[in-house]
């Protein structure tokens, strides 16, 4: 399969479930992943001030269910949303208008080739999207390579060898479905990508979803 069709298939189908799963969040939390709901959220999120000023790029932003609150916090940033599903976009961007957020912009594009200059974004958040993208080395590289000098990536995906019953789903379910897309780190494999690539980090998990904070060095 091409890459460009693999990109398509993949956010597309995710299009589709996105957002029912996270509505769902505590039933379906509790079955696939092991815990009662996205707990994995906002303690991630805690790492982006209230008060930031700065520029940030939000990819893939998805339907914005698990940002909505936190940007309509974040009145003096400068948020940049990227996401390779127009359908999921559309839906972001339907619910940060009917929440007041305004400080937002939306562009179409592929992870693995960021329309940006290099060390463009203070922040790069990338919530629950290194699990469905097909080049994951090319949007590690891409994500840093946007990133300015002493800026945080912050992130959360699927990382696998955690909880067994969470790795049958994705391999039995997910896969299939052309959600998410192999290979998948283990917790042990992702420590080592964020200290090549990026020197200082904290790095966490809840089940099988793994949550971190990253500095680019240099």
């Amino acid at each position: 399969m091409e890459r460009k069709t693999k990109i398509q298939h993949s956010y597309g189908q995710a299009s589709k479930v996105y957002d029912a799963q996270m509505t769902w969040a505590r039933l379906y939390c509790k079955i696939v992943w092991g815990f009662q709901d996205t707990a994995y959220a906002p303690e991630l999120l805690r790492w982006l001030p209230d008060s930031f000023g700065g520029k940030m790029l939000d990819v893939p932003v998805g339907t914005g269910v698990l940002t909505e609150k936190k940007y309509a916090h974040m009145k003096n940033a400068q948020i940049v949303c990227l996401d390779y599903s127009n359908e999921m976009m559309e839906i972001a961007r339907s619910r940060f208008r009917s929440a007041g957020i305004e400080n937002v912009s939306f562009q179409q594009g592929d992870v693995g080739y960021l329309p940006f200059r290099n060390e463009s974004f203070d922040i790069i958040l990338s919530m629950n999207g290194f699990h469905a993208f097909p080049a994951k080395e090319a949007a590690f590289y891409e994500t840093r390579r946007v990133l300015k000098k002493g800026g945080s990536f912050i992130g959360c995906f699927y990382i696998s060898g955690e909880t067994k019953r969470t790795d049958f789903f994705v391999r039995h379910l997910y896969v299939p479905k052309g959600w998410f897309t192999p290979p998948f780190l283990t917790k042990t494999e992702l420590s080592e990508k964020l200290r090549s690539l990026y020197g200082g980090y904290e790095l966490y998990n809840i089940g099988s979803i793994a949550y971190f904070k990253c500095i680019r060095q240099q």
